[in-house]
């Protein structure tokens, strides 16, 4: 199996505070993963480095075959695609959605002087069309709803066909039926013939799409555990990662968490 990328020993220091600590992993091409972990755990700095926009203090990243620190980072990231809220507040609110989605083939934020070809045009409303968003081009970034915003994010991170596709915290802030939209999005993204490497990174297990296969479990930077989600997503390893008793449940391809109720067993 090819390797998308991988991390050995990777350690992310900042003065007074260890955000990574020693940290190895390996993602397949033909993996999906997801990362649980509580706040503070080190998820969004862990996508990062993998997304070529941190360098580890130690350790060593390999990114789409090229290594942190002797590569260039700028073309690297050319290939890798990002939606995180962070790149979503530098998007003009006046920005049109279809601008938003277009803007990324230049890498820029809020379209200027630059030009775009019909190929341009073509792919951007491909892209909206299979996240169910084409209705939404001509309105403004400002006026869309949190999950309207999420799915056009999705969307733009999209546009450059990335090898590797990392979405953080893309339910954050989505009401039920918002979250349910963008699961039912990130479900066909995971199944399409010739998607990008996914990596995801969540609070909650209830947001997992069903065709995802791997699970990455953090906690005060350190791994508790990772590797096929049937057989790392228990109870008890849920539990540990968020310092409580915790019953799982798995029906029908999704995951549900709750607090364990006193005098009863944690369930996988």
């Amino acid at each position: 199996m090819a390797t998308a990328f991988q991390l050995d020993s990777v350690s992310v220091v900042r003065p007074g505070k260890v955000l990574l600590d020693d940290v190895s992993w390996t993602v397949g091409e033909d993996e999906r993963w997801v990362v649980l972990g509580p706040n503070g755990a080190g998820k969004s700095t862990l996508l990062q480095v993998v997304g070529a926009h941190l360098h580890p203090t130690s350790g060593t990243a390999e990114i789409l075959g090229q290594r942190l620190g002797q590569t260039d980072v700028f073309d690297l990231r050319t290939r890798i695609g990002h939606s995180a809220t962070a790149i979503a507040d530098r998007i003009p609110p006046a920005e049109r959605v279809e601008d938003v989605v277009v803007s990324a083939a230049h890498a820029v934020t809020g379209r200027w002087n630059e030009s775009y070809d019909e190929d341009d045009l073509t792919r951007a409303h491909q892209i909206m069309g299979e996240l169910g968003i084409t209705r939404l081009a001509d309105r403004t970034f400002g006026t869309l709803s949190e999950g309207e915003r999420k799915r056009t994010m999705i969307a733009r991170a999209l546009m450059t066909d990335p090898e590797l596709l990392l979405l953080d915290e893309p339910g954050a802030g989505l009401d039920l039926g918002a979250r349910e939209d963008l699961l039912a999005s990130l479900d066909l993204l995971s199944s399409t013939e010739g998607a990008p490497v996914l990596v995801m990174v969540s609070h909650h297990v209830e947001e997992i799409p069903q065709g995802f296969t791997h699970v990455l479990l953090l906690r005060d930077g350190r791994i508790v555990d990772a590797g096929p989600l049937e057989q790392v997503l228990t109870a008890e390893s849920l539990g540990h990662t968020f310092g409580m008793r915790l019953e799982l449940d798995h029906v029908d391809g999704r995951y549900a968490a709750r607090r364990a109720q006193y005098g009863r067993r944690a369930l996988r």
